[in-house]
This record gives structure tokens, sequence and C-alpha cells, in this order.
């Protein structure tokens, strides 16, 4: 799972104050948190950035020494608690929500190593949300429990464009009738670009038997920072949010809507190389609902 030093308040106070010792591994994530994962420093071994391995979870072969990542922007000075620049740090705005649903994000690797990824904002505002990391030979032990687990109700959320699993599609009503029966729904979201997304569906057996859920939805994107197919093609966090609408969810809804938006302004903005001196409509709102 995800690398709860991205949202370490301890590492936020050091980050800031500037006192981090020079040989730290705190200083070292203060400088870049994405990097500062992905080695692991007793062996030089590249490491699994959510989970900090430096083996590969199917054969158990070490994993090669790999050039640092470098996306565009990593040069960028970045709030260690956000993970954006701190031209424009979202953390005075981050807010909590509570909801029936659950979500479940399956990530393929290479997710978690993009600023401009939105399955970490579900998070974020839904404390409850489990994040795991996919690997095509070795499904996470934890996730393949809990699809196991009868107080749960998991639906795999995927467009049902092909004919042979179209006898496991449901509509959004499945979600009431999974409540009525004492389950908790849980939307599970596969995490990764379109492509990443349909491997990761058809090569993880233990998705099989797992009920389709398709968003239906006449939404355009409003993510600006990486450009889609299609303005119907909506990244997780707007996917997210508009099932938690769909399902009953409505606050909790509003809630990551308005924090997606917080995210999306401040980032694209840090493009700019523009401040907002002035807090959006959804940052107002934040704000608000926390007090």
């Amino acid at each position: 799972m995800q690398d709860d030093r991205y949202h370490d308040p301890e590492l936020r106070q050091v980050c800031a104050s500037g006192n981090a010792p020079e040989n730290d591994p705190a200083t070292e994530a203060c400088r870049d948190p994405a990097t500062a994962l992905s080695r692991d420093p007793a062996t030089a071994l590249s490491r699994d950035p959510a989970t900090a391995l430096s083996r590969d979870p199917g054969t158990g072969h070490p994993r090669p020494p790999r050039r640092e990542f470098k996306a565009r922007g990593s040069f960028v000075e970045r709030c260690p608690g956000c993970n954006l620049p701190v031209l424009n740090c979202l953390c005075p705005y981050a807010a909590t929500a509570e909801s029936e649903a659950r979500v479940w994000l399956l990530t393929h690797s290479m997710e978690h190593l993009k600023p401009t990824n939105t399955g970490r904002l579900i998070r974020d505002v839904l404390p409850d949300t489990e994040v795991f990391t996919w690997y095509r030979t070795t499904p996470d032990e934890r996730l393949l429990a809990l699809l196991e687990d009868e107080c749960f109700a998991p639906f795999v959320v995927f467009p049902d464009d092909q004919p042979d699993y179209a006898d496991r599609v449901v509509g959004i009503d499945a979600v009431a009738e999974a409540k009525a029966a004492g389950r908790t729904p849980v939307y599970l979201l596969l995490d990764g670009t379109w492509r990443q997304a349909r491997r990761i569906f058809r090569k993880s057996p233990y998705l099989d038997a797992l009920p389709v859920l398709p968003l239906r939805t006449e939404r355009l994107t409003r993510y600006r920072l990486r450009k889609p197919a299609s303005a119907a093609h909506l990244c997780t966090a707007e996917v997210a949010a508009e099932l938690l609408r769909q399902g009953g969810d409505a606050d909790a809804a509003q809630a990551l809507d308005d924090y997606f938006d917080a995210f999306n302004d401040s980032y694209a903005a840090s493009r700019r190389f523009e401040r907002i001196e002035a807090p959006t409509a959804a940052m107002r709102r934040l704000l608000a609902r926390k007090g």
C-alpha cells in the first residue's frame, strides 16, 4: 500500500522548520518525497514506491538498480504533506468526510510516482480508503482477504463495453441492495491509465467473480493536468466522487469534488508559476467544512 510518509504530520513539521539533519531520511524526503522512497539505502536496489520492497514479490529476485525517477517538474520544491509545489500548497484545505460506501484503489505501480495522481486525494478525504499496488503475478494478500470478507460487497468499476463479462454487469441499484442487506458497498477502482486499467482488469483472475459496475454519467472531466483521450474519460477522483453521489453519499461526494477542484486549480496555477492569492469557491467550502 502507499507509503504514509506522504501524509505524515511530523514530517511536515520537520520540513517546514528546515531543521532536518543532513543525513537524516527526513531531509531526503523533504527534498523530494517521491525519489526518497525509490531506493533501498542498504542495498542500493530499487524499491517499490508503495511497499518499499527491494525484491520482486513474484520471483523473489532483487530489483536491479535503476536511475532515479525524474518526471517533469521533479526539481520543483514540493510540500511533503500534499506533494504539491509549495507555491500553492494544498494542506490548508485538507478536509475529511464520512460515507456509507468504501473506496478501494488497485493502483498500478507507476501511478505512485506521479504527483498528478488523483487516487491519493480520495484517501485524504475518506480515511477508510484502502490502497493496494497491482502486480500481475502476485496479488496483495490483504486485498484477497478483504474480497472474501462477507461484510463487504465489492464492485469492480469498469466500462461495460465487452460482451464476455456482460453477465456480471450491474447498475447503481446494486449498491442500495447491498446496503439493505447489511453489507458495506465497496467501489474497487483500477487506478492507472486506461491501458493500465484494462490490463489490471484482464490480468487479475481474483477480480473475475466480482460484479462489474460501469459509471453512467453525462459528466465531462475537469481534470487539466493530463490530456485524456476523451472529455468523457474521468480521472480516478472524479469517478469516485460521481459514484459516491449516485450511491447516496452526497456529502462525501461534494467534499471530494471540492478537494479535487482545489488540487486541480492549485497544481495548474503552480505550472504557470502563479500563486493563488484568494481561495476559490471550492477552497472556501473546504475551509468552512474544517470549521
